[in-house]
């Protein structure tokens, strides 16, 4: 049996180390992760979880974990800022409002059972100038990322309110993956 991590994000790797695990591959999975018309974030967050885990290739045994982090404003996914101007733009969307982190994570089992769970975490941004916006950019720690800002960095200093899974946040929701973890037999540290 190995366990196999249906991503190359750092930060999913360091929070799965914060449980004692260490997954024996990692890989990255090939999926479209447009949205479909008229889909709403909590399906869209799960939808791409489950299909990352689904894509990677498992011998029978095997477990695999992926997860996914989407932002959402309203009904509204907002996506990864690849561009400085497009993290701009998310930022100033953000700026002074809540919005929702989805975190979501899908395990199949070595029986290949696929089991979903959904953080739900409400972020606050305080009301950002136009110099801490650009600020922020210049930093260069969101650029990639969900939203636009990295919780674990910098930008932790621009919520005024968190409520939910910090980690999932980040990129991966501990207590729910604990608990999917346990439910495929993978033994926790």
């Amino acid at each position: 049996m190995a366990l196999i991590l249906a991503s190359t994000s750092p930060r999913r790797r360091d929070l799965l180390a914060r449980l004692g695990v260490v997954p024996d591959r990692i890989a990255a999975p090939d999926i479209d992760e447009s949205p479909a018309r008229g889909e709403l974030p909590r399906a869209y967050a799960l939808r791409l979880a489950e299909a990352k885990a689904r894509a990677v290739p498992r011998a029978e045994g095997d477990i695999v974990i992926a997860g996914d982090t989407t932002i959402a404003l309203g009904r509204r996914i907002l996506p990864p800022a690849e561009t400085e101007a497009v993290q701009r733009e998310l930022l100033g969307l953000l700026s002074g409002r809540r919005h929702h982190c989805l975190a979501a994570v899908c395990v199949i089992d070595s029986a290949g059972t696929v089991r979903l769970r959904l953080a739900d975490t409400v972020v606050t941004f305080k009301r950002l100038s136009a110099d801490e916006i650009d600020a922020y950019v210049a930093c260069g720690e969101g650029l990639g990322k969900a939203g636009g800002y990295a919780i674990q960095g910098r930008a932790e200093a621009l919520v005024k309110r968190l409520a939910g899974s910090h980690s999932g946040v980040i990129g991966l929701p501990l207590y729910e993956t604990r608990a999917l973890l346990r439910t495929a037999g993978v033994p926790l540290g």
